[in-house]
């Protein structure tokens, strides 16, 4: 019959043995040191100056003094004097000071998840921080600040979507409720909008994915540099509000070509046009429907506000005879 048990070495009481109690109380000493171990620290390689009955540590790398040799045991003041335990593999120890959790693999104690030790914090369902995570903020922070650092060069915070109807955002609240969201919201455009209920939202500026031409459909400035081939027109689904106030400054990379037009009015066709400049006079004409390149009179610029479809569009073609750079700018809305 084996004197220990195979676990934790607890001294076994043997048939006629005198001074049973001497074993078994040597049986409770382990059992207390050992059992639900919780240690002061892991980082300590000599011991302290001064210990209370019953502290316990493990011992760190290079111990000196009564623990020289003891690297990695636990150590544990009893009756004026450090006596010694060898871990086994998967014990686990907590760490009173941080609440961290330690495992011994079999050379070393490593971090074991849970406080501030680390561990394998990969996979999880939901990690809240001073705070409580949740089926949809599966991440949920509880701070002053928050930060997010580089790595020694530069660091990109990255928002990914599955389809480009969906919404990836930053969403600024006041009490729960949302106040301003930038991102992509419903599709690819960059947009930021403002609400002050957190129901009602408008759309203060757009950056379109395609052209990254900026718009300000709520009381705006467009502004749009467009290339267009001689005989073609190009259009745009216009952006301002509809009734529209909005004055239209057009010019073209040919000298002496400029002209201002205000817009106003429910968008129907060319009476939503007011002429206020053109140089030169009579260059700049206006037209109701859809233009397809060659529909206007040669030799200037034709305009048009076409309302078939479900959103007026502003058509430009360009009759004059050569590729040009058109620029449209508005003020109003």
């Amino acid at each position: 019959m084996s004197q220990t048990s195979p676990t934790l070495s607890l001294p076994y009481i043997q048939p006629a043995q005198a001074q049973k109690h001497v074993t078994h109380n040597e049986a409770l000493r382990i059992l207390d040191a050992v059992t639900q171990l919780s240690v002061i620290s892991t980082d300590l390689a000599d011991p302290p100056a001064q210990a209370a009955q019953g502290d316990r540590y493990i011992v760190a790398d290079a111990a000196t003094g009564a623990w020289a040799g003891q690297e990695a045991n636990i150590a544990i003041w009893v009756d004026s004097t450090w006596q010694f335990f060898v871990p086994s593999v998967g014990w686990r120890a907590d760490i009173s000071g941080s609440g961290a959790e330690v495992r011994f693999d079999g050379t070393d104690w490593q971090a074991a998840g849970g406080g501030s030790g680390g561990g394998d914090l990969q996979n999880l369902a939901e990690l809240g921080v001073n705070t409580t995570a949740d089926a949809t903020n599966r991440l949920a922070v509880s701070s002053d600040a928050t930060l997010l650092t580089n790595a020694g060069n530069g660091h990109q915070l990255k928002l990914n979507k599955a389809a480009a109807a969906d919404t990836a955002s930053l969403l600024f609240q006041t009490g729960f409720s949302g106040r301003a969201e930038l991102g992509t919201a419903g599709n690819d455009n960059f947009s930021v909008k403002v609400s002050p209920d957190g129901n009602t939202f408008k759309t203060a500026l757009r950056t379109e994915a395609a052209t990254g031409a900026v718009q300000f459909p709520s009381g705006q400035s467009f502004f749009q540099d467009v290339f267009i081939l001689d005989d073609s027109s190009w259009s745009v689904a216009i952006p301002w509000s509809n009734p529209s106030r909005i004055m239209l400054w057009l010019s073209v990379n040919l000298e002496g070509r400029f002209f201002l037009v205000a817009i106003t009015g429910t968008l129907t066709g060319s009476n939503n046009f007011g002429e206020m400049f053109a140089n030169p006079p009579g260059t700049l004409t206006y037209s109701s429907g859809p233009l397809t390149g060659t529909t206007g009179p040669d030799g200037g610029i034709n305009l048009s506000i076409d309302n078939t479809g479900a959103t007026p569009r502003l058509h430009v073609e360009n009759r004059l005879g050569s590729n040009r750079l058109f620029t449209l700018s508005t003020l109003g809305k």
